[in-house]
């Protein structure tokens, strides 16, 4: 995923780092105010930053080693079809072996499903933008009902009012949003950081996705 220019964005206590991948998409990066560290079966999106002929390195948090994404552990990979990622690609990853497993070893990757041998949603993530959110946000947005256990409401709202967009969500606190205008991936984007930052509660995230989907419909 390549970054013909780039904008650095006061976020106190964060700071968002943005790209432009072509005229008419953009892609982004925002950094975790947390240190995450790799568990096995976590689902992490990482950045690719180079790699060997059978390893891709992938960053999943800064300021720690890389983790390592073996070139076949995607679905039905060979070495003629594995997918080609250049330095900047984003890949949505579980964690087949994080640091639970082995302290002293590199946290390993896979865009597979073990137990059934399919990606099912997982591999290289392309448009769309990434935003940083706390692991905490992070971690209640992929609890099986975000709502009811997580207390997560803004998202759900959005698209009950209309809003068309995709999400992966990574346990190393980024989320990466796509849809089919640039105004409604930063809406989205702004939503979860809004909720996440101030700590909204459901009545709060309800209110500001009424107000976002106003703006966008503006």
């Amino acid at each position: 995923m390549s970054r013909s220019k780039s904008l650095i964005v006061s976020s106190p206590p964060c700071q968002a780092t943005l790209g432009s991948k072509s005229f008419s998409k953009t892609s982004a990066r925002l950094t975790a105010c947390e240190q995450y560290l790799p568990t096995t079966g976590d689902l992490v999106i990482g950045t690719i930053r180079g790699g060997t002929a059978d390893f891709y390195y992938v960053s999943i948090a800064d300021h720690s080693t890389n983790a390592l994404l073996p070139n076949l552990a995607f679905e039905s990979a060979t070495k003629k079809t594995r997918p080609i990622l250049a330095n900047g690609a984003l890949v949505y990853a579980r964690v087949s072996a994080g640091l639970d497993a082995n302290k002293h070893m590199d946290a390993t990757l896979e865009c597979v499903y073990p137990s059934t041998g399919r990606a099912d949603g997982l591999g290289p993530l392309t448009d769309g933008m990434v935003f940083g959110v706390s692991l905490g946000l992070a971690r209640r947005l992929l609890m099986p009902r975000p709502l009811e256990d997580g207390g997560v409401a803004v998202l759900a709202e959005l698209e009950a009012a209309g809003a068309a967009f995709e999400t992966a969500v990574g346990r190393n606190g980024r989320v990466w949003v796509d849809a089919a205008d640039v105004r409604t991936v930063v809406a989205v984007g702004r939503a979860l950081t809004e909720t996440d930052e101030r700590r909204l509660d459901v009545d709060a995230q309800r209110r500001l996705a009424r107000r976002i989907i106003k703006d966008l419909s503006g």
